[in-house]
């Protein structure tokens, strides 16, 4: 096996594609991660990141022997600097393509499920550009604005990102001095003039409060939001993914329902509307501000409970706490909230990258819901959940998958899983984009691991 540094260039066959944004390539014996690459390439890798004895090493493609067909020119001078996009150097369709691969290989092997899923675009950028209303820039020592390159804490100066709305480029050459400040946060809302945010808040600056909307066929009307906090970068991505959650989730008047990690109440608001004044939505969220906003935001609705609580104390789960004298680590276990209910008709979760966890799936199911909705900003937690609700009896009965974030490897999917008794029951009906295909498995494909 030979023995690679960084800095060290040498020539690989490119192998399959990988989940954060870069493919597998071997070199005598050594695993290599090598960005700015594609399957079935050949191309000379420069060791990036790594050191002898580690058991893979980063790379990044410096020269390309072979092309393969899917390979584009970048539209961005930037691509290959700048951290923030991994796909600029493929066509649109193949990283859909490669998005869906990354799913798939995703639940074969942490899920032990075959799904076979397209990506579907979300309405609202222009071939894959121009489509981020939120972004943070990096601010050098001398006061200029860029963006970090891969892994990095330096920063690369730029006059323009071409994911960013064109709302956001003005930032970028603002003359107003940020002594002392390390970033900004630039929002472009629905309504009103983009924001500024200088990185770090200073203690007793107000961060603004901005308004977005929701203009989907399951909810219409608009949010308020800190600029800083939680609201989907993509202008289509809130509406498809309410619309795509309560079209699977298919919530009744009069229901029970959780909103769990519910931030500032945009499926909460969808849920209430559905279930309507007789039903009951309890929404639990662990981010102060955002509790205050998704009760101001949900305050007409009857039936609406805005938690301020992590979902594992809500629903008295233990959790780690602390590393004890020897390394051990120990567990809280917090009293049940008292809002929480004994049963729940039917469950909506967007939980964070990391996902909910084998304790919170287990209380989640023991709630007995008919259905569960799980929006997921990563297949690799949604995957291992769903090996865990599988061993609680709930099956995966679609999936669908969204390209929220072109130019980047992120992927958001949307799941319904339902109770392995309930099979017999009546599936919803799935209205389907052209060239968009959903996961249904039979309940026959999903044993307890």
């Amino acid at each position: 096996m030979g023995d690679l540094s960084v800095g060290d260039r040498v020539e690989v066959e490119v192998g399959p594609i990988a989940h954060g944004g870069h493919c597998v390539a071997r070199h005598e014996g050594r695993v290599l991660f090598v960005r700015h690459a594609l399957p079935g390439e050949r191309v000379v890798a420069e060791v990036t990141e790594g050191a002898v004895g580690d058991r893979f090493l980063r790379a990044d493609a410096v020269e390309v022997l072979l092309a393969s067909p899917d390979r584009v020119s970048a539209p961005c001078r930037y691509a290959g600097r700048c951290g923030g996009c991994d796909f600029q150097h493929v066509s649109l369709s193949a990283q859909r393509r490669l998005k869906a691969e990354v799913v798939g290989e995703q639940f074969a092997r942490l899920a032990r499920r075959a799904v076979d899923v397209a990506v579907a675009p979300v309405p609202g950028d222009r071939e894959g550009l121009r489509w981020r209303t939120r972004a943070e820039f990096a601010l050098d020592q001398d006061g200029r604005i860029g963006m970090h390159p891969h892994r990095s804490h330096e920063v690369l100066p730029v006059e323009d990102c071409l994911i960013a709305v064109e709302a956001l480029v003005p930032a970028l050459t603002t003359d107003e001095a940020y002594a002392g400040r390390t970033g900004l946060d630039v929002v472009s809302p629905a309504a009103g003039g983009t924001v500024i945010v200088p990185l770090p808040v200073v203690a007793g600056e107000a961060v603004p409060v901005v308004h977005e909307s929701v203009a989907g066929q399951r909810l219409t009307r608009d949010f308020e939001v800190s600029a800083r906090g939680f609201w989907q970068v993509h202008p289509g991505a809130a509406a498809t993914f309410v619309d795509a959650a309560l079209e699977l989730l298919v919530p009744q008047p009069g229901e029970t329902v959780l909103d769990l990690y519910s931030g500032v109440g945009v499926f909460t608001a969808a849920l209430a509307e559905a279930v309507g004044p007789t039903g009951r939505v309890l929404a639990v969220e662990s981010d102060a501000e955002a509790t205050v906003h998704a009760k101001a935001n949900c305050a007409a609705y009857q039936g609406v409970a805005v938690v301020r609580a992590r979902v594992d104390d809500f629903l008295g789960v233990a959790r780690p706490k602390r590393r004890g004298p020897g390394g051990q680590r120990l567990r809280k276990v917090p009293a049940r909230h008292p809002l929480a209910p004994p049963r729940a008709d039917r469950i909506l979760l967007d939980p964070p990258r990391t996902g909910a966890g084998q304790l919170v799936v287990t209380a989640l199911t023991a709630l007995e819901p008919k259905a569960i909705v799980y929006v997921a900003c990563d297949p690799a937690a949604l995957a291992r959940d769903t090996a865990y609700l599988g061993e609680r009896g709930y099956d995966l009965v679609t999936l669908r998958a969204f390209d929220a974030f072109p130019m980047t490897h992120h992927v958001e999917c949307v799941a319904l899983f339902m109770p392995r008794s309930a099979q017999s029951f009546s599936k919803p009906e799935i209205s389907q984009t052209p060239g968009e295909k959903h996961v249904r498995m039979p309940s026959r494909s999903f044993g307890t691991r």
